[in-house]
Formats: C-alpha cells, sequence, structure tokens
C-alpha cells in the first residue's frame, strides 16, 4: 500500500530535467499528454508560448513545462474545463482541491440515484406489461386467404 502511495506521488509529480530547452516530444512525454494536446493548449493559454528554432521547431523553457504541468492538473485532475482553467491561471487564484473533488462527488451521486430511480420505474412498467394477460387481436388481421382451387391472384366475387 505505501509503495502504491509513493508511486502515484512520483507520478504526480515529474521531474524536470535540468536543460535549458525542450523540444515538444519531451515536453509531452514529462507530462504525460500527447503532442497535439499542448499544440491545442498553446491556441487556449496566452501564457503558453513557446520558442520556435529556425525550422519552426517548438522549443519550450523549463517554465513553459511547469505551466504545462498545472494546465494538465487543473483540467485533469480538478477537473476545470479549458475556459475555467485559463481563468484560474490568469487570476492566479490557486484551486481548492478537496471542496471541488467533494462537490464533484455529490454530483456524481445524485445523477446515480436519479438514474437508478429512472430504472427501477421502466422496469416497472415492462413488469406490468408482461403481467398482463395476452388477449384476442383488436384489429383483424389485412392477409386474406385463397381458395385453395382458384388459381388466380385476384379473384372475382
Amino acid at each position: 500500500m505505501a509503495t502504491q502511495t509513493s508511486r502515484k506521488r512520483a507520478a504526480d509529480t515529474p521531474t524536470i530535467p535540468d536543460r535549458l530547452y525542450f523540444k515538444i516530444g519531451d515536453v509531452a512525454r514529462i507530462c504525460g499528454v500527447e503532442t497535439y494536446v499542448l499544440r491545442f493548449w498553446e491556441t487556449q493559454f496566452p501564457q503558453l508560448k513557446p520558442n520556435k528554432s529556425g525550422t519552426g521547431q517548438r522549443l519550450y523553457r523549463r517554465r513553459d513545462v511547469e505551466l504545462v504541468l498545472e494546465i494538465k492538473r487543473l483540467v485533469h485532475d480538478e477537473g476545470y474545463t479549458i475556459a475555467g482553467a485559463r481563468q484560474s491561471l490568469e487570476q492566479g487564484i490557486a484551486p481548492q482541491p478537496q471542496a471541488r473533488t467533494e462537490d464533484k462527488a455529490e454530483k456524481r451521486s445524485d445523477t446515480v440515484v436519479a438514474t437508478i430511480g429512472h430504472a427501477r420505474a421502466e422496469l416497472r412498467a415492462l413488469a406490468e406489461l408482461l403481467a398482463t394477460p395476452v388477449g384476442r387481436p383488436r384489429h383483424r388481421s389485412k392477409v386474406s386467404t385463397l381458395p385453395v382451387g382458384s388459381g388466380s391472384l385476384f379473384p372475382v366475387e
């Protein structure tokens, strides 16, 4: 149990190598996200502006990597939307994860209770349908039988 907790903490706080610049693949590996996610976050967060080399390669500094880790924590762990994470970063407000987690759990449990109640009501309705006796059909069948010896599809009456 203690080893799982220490592994989880180690995964939560990745070590950033002591380098001046990081390529996008390195940042993706360090932060545990795909490269397309980093490119998308560049369009959504004005604070995230990596330098570009002469060939167009994105070059992230250490502060950019730390910002990506903060964005990932807000969006993936805390459940913020992109707009909410952007606003939180702009205001410099540190989120309160305990309160947000409890609110989220409470909303989830309310949703689960409502879903179970709805499923029970549907099952009761199905049980009532199955319990009713089957009577004669209310309308006649549209199919008529042909006389055996007629030989014609359109009998004359």
